[in-house]
Protein backbone atom coordinates (compact mmCIF):
# COMPACT_ATOMS: atom_id res chain seq x y z
CA UNK A 1 0.00 0.00 0.00
CA UNK A 2 1.63 3.24 -1.17
CA UNK A 3 2.33 6.26 1.05
CA UNK A 4 0.34 8.44 -1.38
CA UNK A 5 -2.69 6.17 -0.94
CA UNK A 6 -2.43 6.27 2.84
CA UNK A 7 -2.17 10.07 2.85
CA UNK A 8 -5.16 10.30 0.53
CA UNK A 9 -7.15 7.91 2.69
CA UNK A 10 -6.36 9.94 5.80
CA UNK A 11 -7.43 13.17 4.11
CA UNK A 12 -10.64 11.59 2.83
CA UNK A 13 -11.41 10.24 6.31
CA UNK A 14 -10.86 13.65 7.88
CA UNK A 15 -13.09 15.38 5.32
CA UNK A 16 -15.77 12.70 5.69
CA UNK A 17 -15.74 13.04 9.48
CA UNK A 18 -16.10 16.80 9.20
CA UNK A 19 -18.87 16.48 6.64
CA UNK A 20 -20.74 14.10 8.92
CA UNK A 21 -21.03 16.79 11.59
CA UNK A 22 -24.15 18.90 11.20
CA UNK A 23 -23.87 22.64 10.90
CA UNK A 24 -25.51 24.79 13.57
CA UNK A 25 -27.40 28.02 12.92
CA UNK A 26 -28.51 29.90 16.03
CA UNK A 27 -31.11 32.63 15.51
CA UNK A 28 -31.21 34.82 18.63
CA UNK A 29 -33.88 37.49 18.97
CA UNK A 30 -33.90 40.29 21.52
CA UNK A 31 -37.03 40.78 23.66
CA UNK A 32 -39.06 38.28 21.65
CA UNK A 33 -41.93 36.68 23.52
CA UNK A 34 -44.21 34.12 21.81
CA UNK A 35 -46.22 36.87 20.07
CA UNK A 36 -46.08 34.83 16.87
CA UNK A 37 -48.65 33.31 14.60
CA UNK A 38 -47.26 29.82 15.18
CA UNK A 39 -47.81 30.27 18.92
CA UNK A 40 -51.43 31.20 18.38
CA UNK A 41 -51.19 34.99 18.40
CA UNK A 42 -54.12 36.07 16.20
CA UNK A 43 -52.60 39.47 15.38
CA UNK A 44 -48.93 38.78 14.65
CA UNK A 45 -47.75 38.82 11.05
CA UNK A 46 -44.82 36.42 11.25
CA UNK A 47 -44.90 34.22 8.12
CA UNK A 48 -41.21 33.28 8.18
CA UNK A 49 -41.07 32.20 11.80
CA UNK A 50 -44.34 30.35 11.19
CA UNK A 51 -42.64 28.54 8.29
CA UNK A 52 -39.70 27.69 10.54
CA UNK A 53 -42.14 26.27 13.09
CA UNK A 54 -43.67 24.16 10.33
CA UNK A 55 -40.32 22.42 9.81
CA UNK A 56 -39.32 22.29 13.50
CA UNK A 57 -40.22 21.07 16.97
CA UNK A 58 -41.81 24.01 18.81
CA UNK A 59 -41.52 24.29 22.59
CA UNK A 60 -44.78 25.56 24.04
CA UNK A 61 -43.43 25.90 27.59
CA UNK A 62 -39.94 27.34 27.24
CA UNK A 63 -38.53 29.82 29.74
CA UNK A 64 -35.46 32.00 30.04
CA UNK A 65 -33.40 31.69 33.19
CA UNK A 66 -33.35 35.44 33.85
CA UNK A 67 -35.41 38.13 32.14
CA UNK A 68 -32.69 40.59 31.19
CA UNK A 69 -30.37 40.63 28.19
CA UNK A 70 -26.82 40.00 29.41
CA UNK A 71 -27.53 37.31 32.03
CA UNK A 72 -29.96 35.51 29.73
CA UNK A 73 -27.34 35.28 27.01
CA UNK A 74 -24.76 34.05 29.49
CA UNK A 75 -27.12 31.24 30.52
CA UNK A 76 -27.54 30.21 26.89
CA UNK A 77 -23.85 30.27 26.06
CA UNK A 78 -22.61 28.72 29.32
CA UNK A 79 -25.35 26.17 30.06
CA UNK A 80 -25.24 27.63 33.58
CA UNK A 81 -27.91 29.56 35.47
CA UNK A 82 -27.20 32.97 36.99
CA UNK A 83 -27.51 31.42 40.43
CA UNK A 84 -24.59 29.13 39.55
CA UNK A 85 -22.31 31.75 38.00
CA UNK A 86 -23.13 34.99 39.81
CA UNK A 87 -23.59 36.68 36.40
CA UNK A 88 -26.76 38.54 37.32
CA UNK A 89 -26.19 42.01 35.88
CA UNK A 90 -26.11 43.87 32.58
CA UNK A 91 -22.53 44.88 33.36
CA UNK A 92 -21.40 41.46 34.62
CA UNK A 93 -18.00 40.54 33.19
CA UNK A 94 -17.85 36.91 32.13
CA UNK A 95 -14.06 36.57 32.07
CA UNK A 96 -13.64 38.44 35.36
CA UNK A 97 -15.96 36.07 37.21
CA UNK A 98 -15.32 32.88 35.18
CA UNK A 99 -12.00 33.39 33.38
CA UNK A 100 -11.72 29.78 32.21
CA UNK A 101 -15.34 29.19 31.23
CA UNK A 102 -15.94 27.30 28.00
CA UNK A 103 -18.86 28.74 26.07
CA UNK A 104 -21.00 26.85 23.58
CA UNK A 105 -19.15 28.17 20.49
CA UNK A 106 -15.79 27.44 22.15
CA UNK A 107 -16.91 23.86 22.78
CA UNK A 108 -17.88 23.49 19.13
CA UNK A 109 -14.61 25.09 17.97
CA UNK A 110 -12.62 22.56 20.02
CA UNK A 111 -14.26 19.86 17.93
CA UNK A 112 -13.56 21.21 14.48
CA UNK A 113 -16.23 23.85 13.90
CA UNK A 114 -15.71 27.29 12.43
CA UNK A 115 -17.62 29.57 14.80
CA UNK A 116 -18.95 32.97 13.77
CA UNK A 117 -21.23 35.60 15.26
CA UNK A 118 -23.21 38.51 13.88
CA UNK A 119 -25.44 41.11 15.51
CA UNK A 120 -26.46 40.90 19.14
CA UNK A 121 -25.11 37.66 20.61
CA UNK A 122 -23.56 38.56 23.94
CA UNK A 123 -24.75 41.82 25.45
CA UNK A 124 -22.51 44.78 24.62
CA UNK A 125 -23.23 47.91 26.62
CA UNK A 126 -23.77 49.06 30.20
CA UNK A 127 -20.01 48.63 30.67
CA UNK A 128 -20.03 45.12 29.21
CA UNK A 129 -17.94 44.21 26.17
CA UNK A 130 -19.47 40.79 25.56
CA UNK A 131 -17.05 37.90 25.03
CA UNK A 132 -14.83 38.26 21.93
CA UNK A 133 -12.96 35.07 22.91
CA UNK A 134 -15.99 32.92 22.20
CA UNK A 135 -15.76 32.87 18.40
CA UNK A 136 -13.17 31.83 15.84
CA UNK A 137 -13.41 35.00 13.76
CA UNK A 138 -14.03 38.62 14.77
CA UNK A 139 -17.60 39.44 15.69
CA UNK A 140 -19.74 41.38 13.21
CA UNK A 141 -21.18 44.12 15.41
CA UNK A 142 -24.07 46.43 14.61
CA UNK A 143 -26.40 48.73 16.49
CA UNK A 144 -29.17 47.87 18.93
CA UNK A 145 -30.38 51.41 19.59
CA UNK A 146 -30.82 53.03 16.20
CA UNK A 147 -32.63 56.04 14.76
CA UNK A 148 -32.92 57.51 11.27
CA UNK A 149 -35.23 60.44 11.96
CA UNK A 150 -33.32 63.39 13.53
CA UNK A 151 -36.44 64.28 15.50
CA UNK A 152 -36.02 60.99 17.38
CA UNK A 153 -32.75 62.20 18.90
CA UNK A 154 -33.45 65.91 19.39
CA UNK A 155 -31.51 66.71 16.25
CA UNK A 156 -28.82 64.03 16.37
CA UNK A 157 -27.78 64.14 20.01
CA UNK A 158 -26.48 61.12 21.92
CA UNK A 159 -29.47 59.69 23.78
CA UNK A 160 -29.55 57.80 27.07
CA UNK A 161 -30.04 54.33 25.66
CA UNK A 162 -27.55 54.93 22.83
CA UNK A 163 -25.00 55.86 25.48
CA UNK A 164 -25.75 52.72 27.50
CA UNK A 165 -25.39 50.42 24.49
CA UNK A 166 -22.18 52.03 23.23
CA UNK A 167 -20.52 52.38 26.65
CA UNK A 168 -20.39 56.16 26.41
CA UNK A 169 -20.85 58.66 29.24
CA UNK A 170 -22.12 55.97 31.59
CA UNK A 171 -21.57 58.21 34.57
CA UNK A 172 -23.96 60.94 33.49
CA UNK A 173 -26.78 59.14 31.67
CA UNK A 174 -29.49 61.29 33.26
CA UNK A 175 -28.03 64.43 31.74
CA UNK A 176 -28.62 63.07 28.22
CA UNK A 177 -31.85 63.47 26.24
CA UNK A 178 -34.32 60.62 25.88
CA UNK A 179 -34.61 59.07 22.43
CA UNK A 180 -37.92 58.27 20.76
CA UNK A 181 -39.68 55.05 21.73
CA UNK A 182 -40.64 54.45 18.10
CA UNK A 183 -40.18 55.69 14.56
CA UNK A 184 -41.50 54.53 11.19
CA UNK A 185 -39.56 56.07 8.30
CA UNK A 186 -40.18 55.02 4.72
CA UNK A 187 -36.83 53.25 4.20
CA UNK A 188 -35.44 49.98 2.92
CA UNK A 189 -34.81 47.10 5.31
CA UNK A 190 -31.03 47.52 5.32
CA UNK A 191 -31.37 51.04 6.66
CA UNK A 192 -31.59 49.39 10.09
CA UNK A 193 -29.18 46.94 11.71
CA UNK A 194 -31.25 43.78 11.37
CA UNK A 195 -31.36 44.19 7.59
CA UNK A 196 -27.60 44.64 7.45
CA UNK A 197 -27.01 41.68 9.76
CA UNK A 198 -29.19 39.49 7.54
CA UNK A 199 -27.26 40.56 4.45
CA UNK A 200 -23.94 39.73 6.12
CA UNK A 201 -25.34 36.42 7.37
CA UNK A 202 -26.30 35.47 3.82
CA UNK A 203 -22.73 36.21 2.71
CA UNK A 204 -21.39 34.03 5.55
CA UNK A 205 -23.65 31.15 4.51
CA UNK A 206 -22.48 31.48 0.91
CA UNK A 207 -18.87 31.33 2.09
CA UNK A 208 -19.66 28.37 4.35
CA UNK A 209 -21.04 26.49 1.35
CA UNK A 210 -17.65 26.86 -0.33
CA UNK A 211 -15.98 25.47 2.82
CA UNK A 212 -18.04 22.28 2.82
CA UNK A 213 -15.22 20.35 4.51
CA UNK A 214 -15.57 22.48 7.67
CA UNK A 215 -18.83 22.44 9.65
CA UNK A 216 -20.04 25.82 10.83
CA UNK A 217 -21.57 27.19 14.00
CA UNK A 218 -23.06 30.58 13.15
CA UNK A 219 -24.93 32.70 15.68
CA UNK A 220 -27.08 35.51 14.28
CA UNK A 221 -28.55 38.03 16.70
CA UNK A 222 -31.45 40.27 15.71
CA UNK A 223 -32.04 43.47 17.70
CA UNK A 224 -35.73 44.09 17.11
CA UNK A 225 -38.20 43.99 18.82
CA UNK A 226 -35.94 45.56 21.48
CA UNK A 227 -36.77 49.21 22.05
CA UNK A 228 -36.79 51.60 20.32
CA UNK A 229 -39.42 50.24 17.98
CA UNK A 230 -37.56 51.53 14.91
CA UNK A 231 -38.83 49.72 11.84
CA UNK A 232 -39.55 50.63 8.22
CA UNK A 233 -43.03 52.04 7.66
CA UNK A 234 -44.18 49.09 5.56
CA UNK A 235 -44.08 46.87 8.66
CA UNK A 236 -46.14 49.32 10.67
CA UNK A 237 -48.60 49.33 7.78
CA UNK A 238 -49.20 45.58 8.22
CA UNK A 239 -51.33 46.35 11.28
CA UNK A 240 -54.51 48.26 11.94
CA UNK A 241 -53.77 49.85 15.32
CA UNK A 242 -57.44 49.80 16.25
CA UNK A 243 -57.43 45.99 16.18
CA UNK A 244 -54.34 45.49 18.34
CA UNK A 245 -54.88 43.89 21.76
CA UNK A 246 -54.60 46.25 24.72
CA UNK A 247 -53.57 44.90 28.14
CA UNK A 248 -56.34 42.93 29.86
CA UNK A 249 -55.26 43.47 33.45
CA UNK A 250 -53.11 46.46 34.42
CA UNK A 251 -52.86 46.13 38.19
CA UNK A 252 -50.13 44.30 40.05
CA UNK A 253 -51.31 41.00 41.56
CA UNK A 254 -53.35 41.36 44.72
CA UNK A 255 -51.35 40.38 47.83
CA UNK A 256 -48.06 40.20 45.90
CA UNK A 257 -44.97 41.45 47.74
CA UNK A 258 -43.88 44.94 46.80
CA UNK A 259 -40.47 43.72 45.62
CA UNK A 260 -42.08 41.64 42.87
CA UNK A 261 -43.69 44.53 41.01
CA UNK A 262 -42.31 46.99 38.52
CA UNK A 263 -43.14 50.46 37.33
CA UNK A 264 -41.06 52.65 35.04
CA UNK A 265 -37.54 51.37 34.46
CA UNK A 266 -36.15 51.01 30.94
CA UNK A 267 -39.29 52.32 29.24
CA UNK A 268 -38.89 55.71 30.96
CA UNK A 269 -35.70 56.40 28.98
CA UNK A 270 -37.81 56.93 25.86
CA UNK A 271 -40.03 59.81 24.84
CA UNK A 272 -43.00 60.44 24.85
CA UNK A 273 -43.29 57.95 27.73
CA UNK A 274 -43.96 59.86 30.95
CA UNK A 275 -40.73 59.71 32.99
CA UNK A 276 -42.38 59.47 36.39
CA UNK A 277 -42.27 56.03 38.03
CA UNK A 278 -46.02 55.79 38.60
CA UNK A 279 -47.08 57.71 35.50
CA UNK A 280 -50.34 56.83 33.76
CA UNK A 281 -49.98 55.97 30.08
CA UNK A 282 -52.66 57.28 27.74
CA UNK A 283 -54.60 54.76 25.66
CA UNK A 284 -53.03 56.30 22.55
CA UNK A 285 -49.50 55.76 23.89
CA UNK A 286 -50.23 52.17 24.90
CA UNK A 287 -51.59 51.41 21.46
CA UNK A 288 -48.61 53.07 19.78
CA UNK A 289 -46.13 51.06 21.84
CA UNK A 290 -47.95 47.80 21.16
CA UNK A 291 -48.14 48.69 17.46
CA UNK A 292 -44.39 49.34 17.50
CA UNK A 293 -43.65 45.99 19.10
CA UNK A 294 -45.64 44.04 16.52
CA UNK A 295 -44.19 46.09 13.64
CA UNK A 296 -40.69 45.40 14.95
CA UNK A 297 -41.40 41.67 15.21
CA UNK A 298 -42.62 41.62 11.61
CA UNK A 299 -39.54 43.53 10.43
CA UNK A 300 -37.25 41.08 12.20
CA UNK A 301 -39.29 38.17 10.84
CA UNK A 302 -38.64 39.35 7.29
CA UNK A 303 -34.88 39.44 7.92
CA UNK A 304 -34.95 35.98 9.45
CA UNK A 305 -36.85 34.83 6.37
CA UNK A 306 -34.07 36.12 4.13
CA UNK A 307 -31.53 34.08 6.08
CA UNK A 308 -33.64 30.93 5.95
CA UNK A 309 -34.15 31.36 2.21
CA UNK A 310 -30.38 31.56 1.75
CA UNK A 311 -29.95 28.38 3.80
CA UNK A 312 -32.32 26.65 1.38
CA UNK A 313 -30.87 28.28 -1.74
CA UNK A 314 -27.36 27.09 -0.83
CA UNK A 315 -28.63 23.54 -0.18
CA UNK A 316 -27.58 23.69 3.46
CA UNK A 317 -30.93 23.00 5.13
CA UNK A 318 -30.66 19.22 5.31
CA UNK A 319 -27.26 19.36 7.02
CA UNK A 320 -27.94 22.26 9.40
CA UNK A 321 -29.54 22.32 12.84
CA UNK A 322 -31.53 25.54 13.20
CA UNK A 323 -32.53 27.00 16.56
CA UNK A 324 -34.74 30.01 17.15
CA UNK A 325 -34.47 31.46 20.68
CA UNK A 326 -35.86 34.59 22.30
CA UNK A 327 -33.64 35.86 25.10
CA UNK A 328 -36.63 36.64 27.34
CA UNK A 329 -40.23 37.76 27.14
CA UNK A 330 -41.72 41.24 27.27
CA UNK A 331 -44.51 42.96 29.15
CA UNK A 332 -46.77 45.09 26.97
CA UNK A 333 -48.74 46.75 29.76
CA UNK A 334 -50.02 43.56 31.41
CA UNK A 335 -49.93 44.04 35.20
CA UNK A 336 -49.18 47.67 34.33
CA UNK A 337 -45.60 46.64 33.43
CA UNK A 338 -43.62 47.51 30.31
CA UNK A 339 -40.49 45.69 29.08
CA UNK A 340 -39.02 42.85 31.21
CA UNK A 341 -37.10 42.55 34.55
CA UNK A 342 -39.69 40.54 36.51
CA UNK A 343 -40.42 36.94 37.48
CA UNK A 344 -43.88 37.01 35.87
CA UNK A 345 -45.02 34.93 32.89
CA UNK A 346 -44.82 37.58 30.20
CA UNK A 347 -41.20 38.40 31.02
CA UNK A 348 -39.97 34.81 31.22
CA UNK A 349 -41.81 32.70 28.65
CA UNK A 350 -39.90 32.53 25.39
CA UNK A 351 -40.12 30.90 21.96
CA UNK A 352 -37.78 28.01 21.24
CA UNK A 353 -37.91 26.08 17.96
CA UNK A 354 -35.44 23.42 16.88
CA UNK A 355 -35.11 22.00 13.38
CA UNK A 356 -32.80 18.98 13.49
CA UNK A 357 -32.83 17.10 10.18
CA UNK A 358 -33.52 13.41 10.66
CA UNK A 359 -34.40 13.90 14.32
CA UNK A 360 -37.28 16.34 14.78
CA UNK A 361 -40.66 15.89 13.10
CA UNK A 362 -41.84 18.87 11.02
CA UNK A 363 -44.58 20.90 12.66
CA UNK A 364 -44.36 19.08 15.98
CA UNK A 365 -45.06 20.59 19.41
CA UNK A 366 -43.93 19.67 22.90
CA UNK A 367 -45.09 20.77 26.33
CA UNK A 368 -41.79 19.81 27.95
CA UNK A 369 -40.68 22.64 30.27
CA UNK A 370 -37.44 23.87 28.72
CA UNK A 371 -34.85 26.39 29.84
CA UNK A 372 -32.22 28.41 27.99
CA UNK A 373 -29.46 26.42 29.72
CA UNK A 374 -30.71 23.26 28.00
CA UNK A 375 -29.65 24.32 24.52
CA UNK A 376 -25.89 23.91 25.08
CA UNK A 377 -25.99 20.21 26.04
CA UNK A 378 -28.78 19.54 23.54
CA UNK A 379 -26.83 20.91 20.58
CA UNK A 380 -23.64 19.21 21.67
CA UNK A 381 -25.39 15.84 21.78
CA UNK A 382 -27.15 16.45 18.48
CA UNK A 383 -23.80 17.18 16.85
CA UNK A 384 -22.20 14.07 18.35
CA UNK A 385 -19.82 16.10 20.53
CA UNK A 386 -18.79 15.20 24.08
CA UNK A 387 -21.08 16.44 26.83
CA UNK A 388 -19.91 19.93 27.86
CA UNK A 389 -17.99 19.72 31.12
CA UNK A 390 -17.38 23.34 32.03
CA UNK A 391 -15.33 24.19 34.15
CA UNK A 392 -18.49 26.20 34.91
CA UNK A 393 -21.33 24.22 36.47
CA UNK A 394 -23.53 22.66 33.78
CA UNK A 395 -27.17 23.16 34.74
CA UNK A 396 -28.79 22.33 31.42
CA UNK A 397 -30.26 18.99 30.43
CA UNK A 398 -30.13 17.56 26.95
CA UNK A 399 -33.53 17.74 25.28
CA UNK A 400 -32.59 15.14 22.66
CA UNK A 401 -35.12 12.59 23.98
CA UNK A 402 -37.82 15.23 23.51
CA UNK A 403 -36.59 16.11 20.03
CA UNK A 404 -37.01 12.47 19.08
CA UNK A 405 -40.33 12.02 20.89
CA UNK A 406 -42.17 15.22 21.92
CA UNK A 407 -44.10 13.44 24.68
CA UNK A 408 -40.88 12.39 26.44
CA UNK A 409 -39.91 14.29 29.58
CA UNK A 410 -36.51 15.16 31.06
CA UNK A 411 -37.86 17.42 33.84
CA UNK A 412 -41.24 18.52 35.24
CA UNK A 413 -40.56 22.22 35.81
CA UNK A 414 -38.46 25.20 34.74
CA UNK A 415 -36.36 27.40 37.02
CA UNK A 416 -35.66 31.10 36.70
CA UNK A 417 -34.49 34.00 38.79
CA UNK A 418 -34.55 37.77 39.06
CA UNK A 419 -32.39 39.84 41.43
CA UNK A 420 -33.93 42.94 43.01
CA UNK A 421 -33.68 44.21 46.59
CA UNK A 422 -34.30 40.54 47.35
CA UNK A 423 -33.31 37.63 45.15
CA UNK A 424 -36.36 36.11 43.49
CA UNK A 425 -36.04 32.43 42.54
CA UNK A 426 -38.93 30.75 40.75
CA UNK A 427 -40.27 27.32 39.87
CA UNK A 428 -42.69 27.09 36.90
CA UNK A 429 -44.61 23.84 36.45
CA UNK A 430 -47.36 23.18 33.93
CA UNK A 431 -49.92 24.65 36.33
CA UNK A 432 -48.12 26.77 38.91
CA UNK A 433 -45.38 29.30 39.51
CA UNK A 434 -43.86 29.75 42.94
CA UNK A 435 -41.49 32.65 43.56
CA UNK A 436 -39.40 32.99 46.70
CA UNK A 437 -38.02 36.46 47.38
CA UNK A 438 -35.17 36.11 49.89
CA UNK A 439 -33.37 39.05 51.44
CA UNK A 440 -29.72 39.18 52.41
CA UNK A 441 -30.56 38.41 56.04
CA UNK A 442 -32.73 35.41 55.14
CA UNK A 443 -36.23 36.91 55.32
CA UNK A 444 -38.57 35.62 52.61
CA UNK A 445 -41.77 36.56 50.81
CA UNK A 446 -43.62 34.05 48.63
CA UNK A 447 -45.77 34.33 45.51
CA UNK A 448 -47.89 31.50 44.11
CA UNK A 449 -49.88 31.65 40.87
CA UNK A 450 -52.26 29.00 39.57
CA UNK A 451 -52.51 29.38 35.79
CA UNK A 452 -55.38 26.95 35.54
CA UNK A 453 -57.72 29.30 37.40
CA UNK A 454 -55.86 32.62 37.07
CA UNK A 455 -53.91 32.82 33.80
CA UNK A 456 -53.38 36.58 34.12
CA UNK A 457 -51.71 36.48 37.56
CA UNK A 458 -54.30 38.70 39.19
CA UNK A 459 -53.80 37.38 42.75
CA UNK A 460 -51.02 35.86 44.81
CA UNK A 461 -52.45 32.57 46.12
CA UNK A 462 -49.61 31.62 48.48
CA UNK A 463 -51.89 31.87 51.52
CA UNK A 464 -54.77 30.05 49.83
CA UNK A 465 -53.04 26.91 48.49
CA UNK A 466 -50.66 25.68 51.22
CA UNK A 467 -50.23 22.19 49.78
CA UNK A 468 -49.14 23.44 46.35
CA UNK A 469 -46.93 26.02 48.02
CA UNK A 470 -45.21 23.40 50.20
CA UNK A 471 -44.67 21.01 47.29
CA UNK A 472 -43.09 23.68 45.09
CA UNK A 473 -41.06 25.09 47.95
CA UNK A 474 -39.54 21.65 48.48
CA UNK A 475 -38.46 21.58 44.83
CA UNK A 476 -36.91 25.03 45.13
CA UNK A 477 -35.16 24.16 48.40
CA UNK A 478 -33.40 21.26 46.67
CA UNK A 479 -31.51 23.64 44.38
CA UNK A 480 -27.96 24.65 45.32
CA UNK A 481 -27.42 27.80 47.30
CA UNK A 482 -27.40 30.71 44.82
CA UNK A 483 -24.11 32.38 43.99
CA UNK A 484 -23.65 35.76 45.59
CA UNK A 485 -24.26 38.95 43.68
CA UNK A 486 -21.07 40.81 42.92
Amino acid sequence: MSLRFLIGLACWTAVSAAAAKPNVLLLLVDDLKPALGCYGDPVAKTPHMDQLAARSLRFERAYCNQAVCAPSRFTLMLGSRSTSTGLYGLGSKLRKILPDAVTMPQHFAKHGYRTESLGKIFHVGHGNEGDPASFSVPHYHDKVIEYLDPASTDGGQLTREEAYFTNQRLGDIRSLPRGAAFEAPNVEDEAYADGRVATEAIARLRAAKRRAETPFFIAIGFARPHLPFSAPKKYWDLYDPDTLPLPRHEELPTDAPRVAGKRGGEIANYKPVPPERDAVFSAELKRRLIHGYYASVSYMDAQLGRVMKALDDYDLSEETIVVLWGDHGFHLGDLGIWTKHTNYEQANRIPIMIHAPGVTSPGSVTYQPAESVDLFPTLAELAGLPHPAGPQRMDGKSLLPVLKEPTARVRDHAYHVYPKAKLGRAIRTERYRLVEWRGRTGETEIELYDYLIDPHETRNLAADQPLARARLQAILDAYPKPASRG
